[in-house]
């Protein structure tokens, strides 16, 4: 197990401010959507001590046989689960312990998630295309780029890795994967650099940064997942609770900011109208009207938490 536990090294972002924003107790139940490296579980374990519960979601098994040995102490307190966290109302159910008191959302990929070249995410080593966060089941990213169609593959490069080359990026895979298919990280970086114009690659990050994260959340239905969670989470809260989720890049950012505004929003009736008909109330309040980011501290730190953006809600 020395081996799992130096592969999940993995330093939580925003830690204080995500855990302590759900207001953590003793005799309080919790759910961590995302294990990960089990900082903001064990976080949430310890405010809530003696007698609080914490439901720990992940969907890689990696995460959870680290979080498992990592917090065993905390024995029948903590409860892991392999699942994805857009099933986080079915769990709930399933283990019969709602309504809870606070929810949190990490949706940074864990550092050993991106350093282990093993799981195909990361253009940095050379690795077998894979980029499932579950590996037991799913699309790989191999599949999906030998297998979409040209114009499928522009898609997603611009709508989820808002790539301006995608085009081109597109169609060098396409001629690339006819001669033979592309299989490895090191073989799509390659064809990706050769496709983006020479000044362009110069500057700014990896030329080929954009397409992985597009492939990653392609592959793992990033957004579909979170756009389900959100409204299980809410569903599971109990009066008076509290959901904090942390994003990482402004597509995930706008679906949180969106389902909380609506949340948040009462009468939709035109201004025009002198009472309201629409009926319709507020069912949650902003704890903080502007995203929380890290520190300067935390910045220098661990650079990696740079993009980061925490958003927290109350329902009524």
């Amino acid at each position: 197990m020395e081996e799992g536990q130096l592969q999940f090294q993995h330093e939580s972002v925003l830690l204080n401010e995500l855990v302590d924003s759900v207001q953590p107790k003793s005799g309080g139940i919790y759910v961590d959507c995302t294990v990960g490296g089990g900082g903001h579980t064990e976080r949430l374990l310890q405010l809530s001590s003696p007698d609080g519960v914490v439901i720990g979601l992940d969907q890689d098994e990696n995460a959870l046989v680290h979080a498992r040995e990592r917090l065993a102490q905390h024995g029948t307190r903590l409860r892991l689960i392999h699942e994805n966290f857009r099933r986080i109302a079915e769990v709930v159910s399933e283990l019969r312990v709602g309504p809870v008191d606070g929810v949190v959302f990490d949706l940074g990929v864990s550092s050993p998630q991106f350093d282990v070249a093993e799981r195909g995410f990361s253009y940095k080593a050379d690795a077998k295309l894979d980029m499932r966060m579950d590996q037991t089941h799913g699309i790989t990213a191999a599949e999906m780029v030998n297998g979409f169609e040209e114009s499928r593959l522009v898609r997603v490069f611009f709508e989820y890795g808002e790539e301006k080359f995608s085009k081109s990026i597109a169609r060098a895979i396409v001629r690339e994967r006819a001669k033979e298919p592309i299989v490895t990280t090191g073989r799509l970086a390659d064809i990706i650099r050769s496709a983006i114009p020479a000044p362009a690659r110069r500057t700014g990050p990896h030329p080929a940064r954009r397409v992985f994260q597009a492939l990653r959340i392609a592959v793992n239905d990033e957004l579909g997942a979170l756009d389900e969670a959100l409204d299980g989470a809410f569903q599971v809260l109990s009066s008076g609770g509290r959901l904090a989720v942390i994003t990482f890049h402004s597509l995930e950012d706008k679906i949180v900011k969106h389902r909380f505004v609506d949340w948040c929003k009462g009468c939709e009736c035109p201004p025009e109208f002198p009472v309201c008909v629409c009926g319709k109330k507020p069912r949650a309040m902003l704890v903080s009207r502007k995203a929380i980011t890290p520190s300067e501290v935390e910045l220098s730190r661990n650079q990696r938490s740079r993009s980061a953006k925490l958003r927290i809600v109350e329902k009524y």
